[in-house]
């Protein structure tokens, strides 16, 4: 696994390895939990919903009263007068034509949701987690078969950066390219009626930047189409996981991938920036028993090879021609010839 290595390199602008080395931060060995990513992330989209509703007053702005029993109609009210076809016709049932519609939506539906900070940080450090393994970032759709290395750090001259063509001879030199070269081949027009409420275009995601420090960094990246930048303080799961899904390609600066053991701990430092919270690797009891039942473990135990109980002896065909090259035969209690 890829964040299992020690060490990970620093590559210069240039696309090269500059000679130094970063530690793997811990926080790249938690575990990977797609159904709670899934569950936060699914949360906290629902707190960017704006509250609509139907007018109080739809399907209510006419004058019906019901005609009662014995006229052989059905009981829903009907508009009053006459002169016109609208008179007798049905009103105010969401049957009706004209009429409201069942359960009118209401303003004061519980839109947000609250997540809790332990399960949302949980979250983060499964999709931190995630963007190290080569696997779940190529299921992603992220076209990184040319990237030398992941995770991808560069140094901190990155984020002094101000101008698009630095940026994009950057992402070349690092063969990041092809991922935007997706993003732009993607951009189509939206199926339905986003299209009317300013969302006719949509594209793939690209590389999610990650820096410490905004020395002109967002300037240069933020006119590709694709790019995602995110300051290390204020990781969000709804960038780091889009969908709900694991696998973002992220490119880190420096300081700021050296800063995530402040952020979120090791196994033997606590946080300093944070509560201390990164959840840790548990051995659930069916990976237990399948890790007693493998292969290494009978092997390390020593079991006999043969090894069998009186009650589970085959039975063996003593009428069968007996191997020359085998074992002699021997009867065995439970034959039909020993009887």
């Amino acid at each position: 696994m890829a964040c299992t290595r020690p060490l990970v390199s620093v590559y210069s602008e240039k696309g090269e390895v500059s000679g130094k080395n970063v530690t793997m931060p811990a926080v790249f060995k938690a575990p990977i939990r797609p159904d709670i990513v899934n569950f936060v992330h699914t949360n906290l989209r629902k707190n960017n919903r704006q509250p609509y509703a139907v007018s109080e007053l739809a399907g209510h702005q006419t004058s019906a009263e019901s005609w009662g029993t014995g006229r052989a109609v059905a009981r829903i009210p009907r508009v009053r007068g006459g002169g016109t076809h609208r008179s007798g016709q049905g009103a105010f049932g969401n049957m009706c034509r004209g009429g409201r519609m069942f359960a009118p939506t209401k303003t004061w539906r519980r839109w947000h949701r609250r997540v809790n900070v332990p399960q949302k940080r949980y979250a983060i450090c499964s999709a931190l987690a995630a963007s190290s393994l080569p696997a779940l970032v190529l299921s992603k759709g992220h076209r990184i078969e040319e990237i030398p290395e992941l995770p991808l750090v560069v140094e901190d001259k990155v984020e002094g950066y101000k101008k698009t063509k630095e940026a994009v001879l950057l992402l070349k030199k690092l063969k990041a390219w092809n991922d935007i070269k997706k993003v732009y081949a993607s951009q189509r027009m939206r199926a339905g009626k986003g299209k009317m409420r300013n969302r006719r275009r949509i594209q793939r995601r690209g590389p999610c930047i990650i820096y410490n420090e905004d020395n002109g960094i967002i300037k240069a990246f933020r006119n590709i189409p694709g790019i995602t930048l995110l300051d290390v303080n204020k990781l969000n799961l709804l960038r780091l996981a889009p969908g709900g899904h694991v696998g973002r390609f992220c490119i880190w600066t420096e300081s700021a991938f050296r800063k995530l053991d402040d952020l979120y701990g090791t196994w033997r430092k606590p946080a300093t920036l944070k509560s201390n919270y990164k959840p840790k690797n548990t051995l659930s009891r069916r990976r237990g028993w399948q890790t007693v039942d493998g292969s290494h473990f009978s092997k390390a135990l020593a079991w006999p090879a043969n090894a069998q109980d009186d009650q589970y002896r085959s039975w063996k065909n003593l009428e069968k021609p007996r191997d020359p090259e085998g074992p002699p035969c021997t009867k065995e209690k439970d034959s039909p010839q020993s009887s």
